[in-house]
């Protein structure tokens, strides 16, 4: 019988089947990896919130903040939430680049958006409780700054909130957005939306800014310890910021240079030199109360916010590029006049009120509870009263609390222990000033200083506030006489002059010196001395609402009281307005609305916006003319400029002027025209009742003129600008009446039977004089 011998399959050796498996198990993890990075992109059943589309990808965003720029293309300032502004990857030096890569990624050049060794490493440090630093690639950095992939706007799946997932899922997004950048962008490209990203502290955002920030640098000019300060930064702002913590940034920067000898990026020797260096900052906070023109700056804001809202854009993140009007060195020259001036005339108001209180009635008396009254309108105080509510004790306690804080002074901030109360008289005892300089021809403010100082005054003095302009008002009140015939040749007795008011009183201003000589003024002379009574005589001819409509023809936008006073500059003008109304006697009559901004460019340098200011024809070239011709008078012997611009400030060139005091030397006014330049001047208290005592001190041309004289001295010394000193230009046509006042009285006599008739009008009261 046969046997059949049974076969037998042999049996897989253990290691061949556990082999297997872990293949099995790799593969379906990798699998299921693809799975879930698959998913994680296309928010699978809204599990893990949504990804960056594709247009952001193409379109990164990040907050740029918008920048003014001079006419002269000097920066002024910016406006921001996060202070950044880009950089060009031509722009960045090897010794910061070299730096960053040797610190934070120092395979960037070879990876695709994700480090695998780095990755190892960061899971063996997990595994065995000793982490060696992150394993986020600098692309994968970039990722998370430009694309917010950690915000809440991206996270709102339904896993997104599981502990321990929600970090996965923020970095698998990061994963997949920096691989999608590596398909997109060149490697400089990468390291440069990097440096313009990323936040260094001290508000600085973005590498050109913390150059300038730490080191008043561009990034160009940046030396290698320098650079190895900045990139030390990045790992913790704050606790290695070189101001604050300057032996931890010390050290952090030799640890980022001894990274740069390890990868070959310097020598040993190089920085055996440089590691005993201490950090040499130039540090400066980019802040909106320092830098030139701030007061200007807030009032553009004002507008510039008004055509973003209108126009789709976001003032401070979408980079905006905004070309003013104003030139730089003006604006230096204009600032530097009114520092020199007003420092010394503060000196001289403590000194006229010394152990007195400035605040004081018409009678010279000082107002009862003045401090107490003013206190009330202040943010502190109404802050205390919804605390406190009616518990008055409570509030003043906290009112008169000394507390440590920095108070201005001429000579420098100042650290002290003063309460509430005592700060508010402190600053209430400050003079204040405005001064504004404007091309006639096109309206372009040239120079804007709004106070004495932004960071301690935020009150803007050029467009903010108006208070009474005096005799700078009476122009438009002559000019309204040019116009219904008369000329500057015209000759009126200085004599009392009342006019009948509607409630049966009467108007009966004095002149300055309170005397009426009884001579004959030309009106040319009168306006140069700025006699009183012969503008009294105008008004009683004219009548205010015919002043008032002249006014407001040039430009004069605040309510004017038509009353007779108004003759005077009773009602309140701005000084914004005051300098465009100027600028029309000099611009042949017509006037341009006072216009500060040009154009507007988005980030990548395209026009957005052109603007061209309106236009008024508001004056006949000749009555213009005549109005030049009588405003030179003033700056001539006799005038009330005359002195103080021809020998004080030697001005010698061909100009015009008005000078402007209110009743009780509340508000002093100074108005200086030359062919190229309209400016104004303002000075006063922040309060009327703050003022000097004496017209000596108290006068336009001893208080506001100085400023003028010395910012047209800094002008006309600078041989850059061109700023003429050439006579005013004479109409297109000859004029219809002559100038030379011995020629046009003779043969003329004035009508004194006519003038006599409503001079010796009754007198029931004596108004105190309005200069």
């Amino acid at each position: 019988m046969t046997t059949r011998q049974k076969t037998l399959t042999p049996k897989t050796p253990f290691y061949s089947r556990a082999i297997t498996a872990l293949w099995l198990l790799f593969l379906s993890g990798f699998v299921v990896f693809i799975l879930y990075i698959y998913a994680v992109s296309i928010n699978f059943l809204n599990l893990f919130g949504e990804m960056p589309n594709l247009r952001s990808l193409e379109n990164p965003k990040s907050e740029l903040a918008s920048e003014l720029f001079s006419a002269d293309n000097q920066l002024l300032g910016k406006y921001f939430r996060e202070n950044r502004s880009p950089v060009d990857y031509e722009d960045l030096p090897d010794n910061l680049v070299n730096a960053l890569v040797a610190t934070e990624d120092v395979r960037f050049e070879e990876h695709a958006g994700i480090d695998p060794q780095s990755m190892v490493r960061v899971a063996a440090g997990i595994l065995t409780g000793q982490q060696k630093g992150g394993g986020s690639t600098l692309t994968q950095q970039v990722a998370k700054n430009l694309f917010d992939t950690r915000g809440d706007e991206l996270n709102n799946g339904v896993l997104s909130d599981v502990p321990g997932l929600r970090m996965l899922i923020l970095k698998t997004k990061e994963w997949i957005m920096a691989v999608k950048l590596e398909r997109s962008y060149t490697k400089h490209e990468i390291l440069t939306m990097y440096l313009n990203t990323v936040d260094f502290g001290s508000n600085a955002y973005g590498i050109k800014v913390a150059a300038k920030t730490f080191f008043n640098k561009k990034p160009s000019e940046l030396k290698v310890e320098e650079s190895a300060v900045l990139v030390g930064l990045l790992k913790a702002p704050t606790y290695y910021s070189p101001k604050s913590s300057p032996e931890n940034s010390k050290r952090r920067r030799n640890t980022v240079l001894a990274q740069m000898v390890k990868y070959g990026y310097m020598t040993e020797a190089e920085y055996n030199k440089l590691k005993e260096e201490d950090i040499a900052l130039d540090y400066r906070v980019e802040s909106h109360n320092v830098g030139l023109a701030p007061y200007f700056r807030t009032e553009a804001s004002k507008f510039l916010l008004q055509w973003c809202r209108e126009n789709g854009y976001d003032l401070y993140a979408d980079g905006l590029k905004i070309y003013t009007t104003i030139d730089s060195r003006m604006q230096q020259y204009a600032e530097q006049a009114v520092a020199e001036h007003m420092k010394d005339r503060q000196k001289v108001f403590f000194e006229h009120w010394q152990g007195r209180n400035p605040w004081v009635d018409q009678n010279m008396r000082e107002i009862k509870n003045f401090p107490e009254q003013a206190i009330k309108r202040t943010e502190r105080y109404r802050r205390l009263k919804a605390r406190f509510g009616d518990q008055e004790d409570s509030i003043n306690y906290y009112l008169n609390k000394k507390v440590p804080m920095t108070i201005f002074t001429w000579e420098g901030d100042k650290q002290v222990e003063m309460s509430p109360m005592d700060s508010l008289k402190h600053y209430k005892k400050f003079l204040q000033t405005g001064f504004m300089a404007m091309e006639p021809q096109t309206g372009h403010i040239k120079a804007w200083v709004g106070g004495i100082n932004y960071k301690h005054f935020k009150y803007d003095h050029v467009k903010q506030g108006a208070r009474q302009p005096g005799s700078t008002f009476k122009p438009f009140l002559y000019t309204t006489a040019i116009e219904n015939g008369y000329y500057p040749c015209y000759e009126v007795l200085d004599t009392k002059t009342c006019i009948p008011l509607p409630d049966g009183n009467m108007w009966c201003p004095d002149n300055a010196n309170n005397k009426f000589s009884g001579e004959r003024y030309t009106l040319r002379k009168a306006l140069a001395e700025s006699v009183n009574s012969i503008s009294a005589f105008l008004m009683n001819k004219l009548g205010p609402e015919s002043v008032a409509q002249t006014a407001k023809r040039m430009g004069i936008t605040t309510p004017l009281d038509e009353t007779p006073a108004l003759a005077l500059g009773t009602s309140d003008v701005t000084l914004y307005d005051m300098v465009g109304a100027y600028g029309t006697f000099v611009n042949g009559g017509t006037w341009v609305q006072p216009t500060y901004i040009t154009r507007i460019e988005d980030k990548h340098g395209n026009v957005i916006a052109e603007f061209v200011p309106k236009t008024v024809e508001a004056l006949s070239e000749e009555t213009a003319y005549m109005m030049v011709h009588m405003l030179k008078a003033t700056a001539e012997p006799g005038g009330t400029a005359y002195y103080g611009l021809r020998f004080r400030n030697g001005l010698k060139n061909e100009m015009g002027a008005k000078t402007g005091t209110t009743q009780n030397y509340s508000d002093a006014w100074f108005m200086g025209v030359t062919p190229d330049l309209v400016c104004g001047t303002w000075v006063g208290g922040e309060d009327r009742s703050i003022h000097f005592r004496t017209i000596a001190l108290g006068q336009g041309g001893k208080l506001a003129m100085p400023i003028y004289g010395a910012f047209m001295q800094k002008v006309y010394k600078d041989k850059s600008l061109d700023v003429s000193k050439e006579p005013f230009p004479k109409p297109s046509t000859p004029l219809s009446v002559e100038l030379d006042c011995d020629k046009y009285n003779q043969g003329m006599q004035i009508d004194s039977a006519q003038q006599d008739e409503f001079l010796n009008l009754p007198t029931e009261i004596d108004l105190d004089a309005e200069i």
